[in-house]
């Protein structure tokens, strides 16, 4: 059975206890915090129905947690902010009403030629964040916006629109970046990509960790300041997964790169918990329990994000797969491989094949997924044809041994979800296949094989891992492992094990890949570099060294 049916058989069931649980007795959550997780629109009584704030009363600054916008499309861009005049307090330091917040989009940074203005109201329901989807902006524009309420105006942010769908650009630069745990580290590259000249950023998971941050920061080891206590816990309810986004947000480099560039988001398992499978929880707790756990955590990834209306979560579900085009240049299949997947093999972690990870049954990206995918393939126009997702797609052996240890929790541990999707692409006739990585705190760059078990066989697509924007402290150039694990996989033609992001210059010739790194991040103000470079020739998958 898959996954997405035993979702459609226990949901109600599993609903219902998990609000009993939040009545009754779910850690300290109260009956309405339960329902809120739940909810998907605004009351039509009680607060939401309350009466305004009046926003000249607020005497400090709302817009401490930035600005952001995202997911570009031809004629419109989302453009969010939060209001949190006390950030790390749970109520933001603001009162259970509504305050209207006013919009501008200008097409230069003065704000003298304005192309929409607007309100927005920021709900305490949505912790008083702002989602505003403007249209009629024009494609392929380059803007400029900002809010205010009160006397406050916030900092101004820089977003664009998508060309036209049947136009043909010359050229997309994006960054991709992933893994920004807190306690491991500074956000230095964040302030790098910020100065950066990319069109959009993909952020391929694990924006947050629900790990506990001790008063110093952890590895920041902060000496001018002290965080609150309530940080000093694992995330597990609605209250805390909000705190975990202002904590993160209150970052400065953080914040320019929202604020420089457009977004495009998706998640892995850190925003909910480790390793997390479907409704199947990392260690052995009620499903019910845990179902509220991922209603909490997928409301407050969406309140927290840039994200459009159709992103919206109905409780435990939220439909975060989508596709952005880049005119006829590219197309973006962003992927969840988080949310409908089967339970990891063989007890997760790595370990020796089994007949488990080729069960045709077993399932990376849920049935209704992969068909969106192979649908939108055949029938892409585009040139490039790139997959923004979460873990390693490409055969990754740990030992020179055979058989040698896989990721359990990576592809390598749902080879059939993986062959099918190859042999999607190759009936479609993608010739341009490339796939965007997170997760694994290093910088790889591989050749897609058709069969990764012999080097001769045809390279079918690239696939480029962005390493961790903190995550794992400051790594190094080159990890213990790293000889192994290119001997091991021929297709390997590089690996890093320090900080930073990719970008990727996408033209109608080649497609060049640069990975940067900082040498640090346990303090800040690190300097930054290009470690390495490759091209991948337009028709002729494979890299090559740049």
């Amino acid at each position: 059975m898959t996954s997405e049916a035993r979702q459609s058989q226990h949901a109600p069931e599993l609903r219902t206890a998990a609000r009993h649980i939040g009545r009754r007795r779910f850690l300290t959550a109260t009956g309405a915090a339960a329902a809120l997780a739940f909810a998907v629109n605004l009351p039509t009584a009680g607060t939401a129905a309350a009466a305004e704030l009046d926003a000249a009363r607020l005497t400090e600054d709302p817009f401490t947690l930035g600005v952001a916008s995202g997911d570009p499309r031809p004629d419109s861009v989302l453009l969010w902010t939060r209001l949190a005049p006390a950030p790390f307090e749970a109520d933001s330091g603001l009162p259970a009403q509504r305050v209207t917040v006013h919009w501008e989009v200008a097409y230069d940074e003065r704000f003298r030629r304005i192309a929409r203005r607007g309100t927005a109201t920021a709900h305490p329901e949505f912790h008083h964040t702002v989602h505003v989807e403007v249209g009629h902006l024009g494609a392929d524009r380059v803007l400029y916006y900002r809010f205010r309420t009160g006397r406050w105006i916030s900092p101004t942010g820089r977003t664009r629109t998508a060309p036209e769908p049947g136009a043909r650009p010359r050229s997309l630069t994006l960054a991709a970046v992933s893994c920004q745990a807190y306690h491991d580290g500074y956000f230095t590259p964040y302030a790098h990509l910020a100065a950066d000249d990319v069109d959009v950023v993909f952020h391929l998971g694990d924006y947050l960790y629900e790990y506990a941050v001790n008063s110093a920061g952890g590895a920041r080891n902060y000496t001018d300041r002290t965080l609150p206590a309530l940080f000093d816990r694992e995330t597990v309810t609605l209250e805390d997964y909000r705190l975990r986004y202002a904590l993160y947000r209150t970052d400065p480099d953080l914040r320019a790169a929202h604020a420089a560039h457009p977004f495009v988001v998706t998640w892995d398992d850190h925003e909910t918990e480790n390793n997390y499978a479907d409704d199947i929880p990392e260690n052995s707790v009620p499903p019910e329990e845990f179902l509220l756990r991922r209603a909490s955590a997928y409301r407050a990834y969406w309140e927290n994000q840039p994200l459009r209306r159709p992103q919206l979560p109905d409780g435990p579900d939220m439909r975060l797969y989508r596709r952005l085009q880049w005119g006829r240049l590219a197309q973006f299949d962003v992927l969840d491989t988080r949310q409908y997947r089967s339970d990891q093999a063989y007890g997760d972690g790595a370990r020796l094949p089994g007949p488990d990870i080729d069960d045709p049954s077993r399932t990376m990206t849920g049935a209704s997924q992969e068909r969106w995918l192979l649908d939108g393939w055949r029938s892409s126009r585009a040139l490039w044809n790139v997959v923004p997702q979460q873990v390693v797609f490409s055969q990754r052996k740990f030992d020179l041994a055979t058989p040698s240890r896989l990721s359990m929790d990576a592809w390598d541990g749902y080879r059939a979800s993986r062959r099918r999707l190859l042999d999607g692409a190759k009936a479609a006739g993608i010739e341009n296949l490339m796939v965007l990585t997170g997760d694994v705190h290093v910088g790889y760059a591989f050749d897609i094989k058709d069969d990764f078990d012999d080097p001769d066989s045809r390279t079918v697509g690239t696939e480029i891992v962005a390493t961790s924007i903190a995550s794992g402290k400051d790594g190094t150039e080159k990890p213990a492992n790293r000889d192994t694990y290119l001997a091991a996989n021929p297709h390997l033609r590089f690996y890093d094990g320090r900080r930073g992001y990719v970008t990727v210059e996408l033209g109608r010739e080649a497609a060049r890949a640069d990975f940067r790194t900082v040498p640090y991040v346990t303090r800040p103000g690190a300097p930054i570099a290009t470690a390495a470079s490759f091209v991948t020739a337009a028709g002729e998958p494979g890299l090559e060294p740049a």
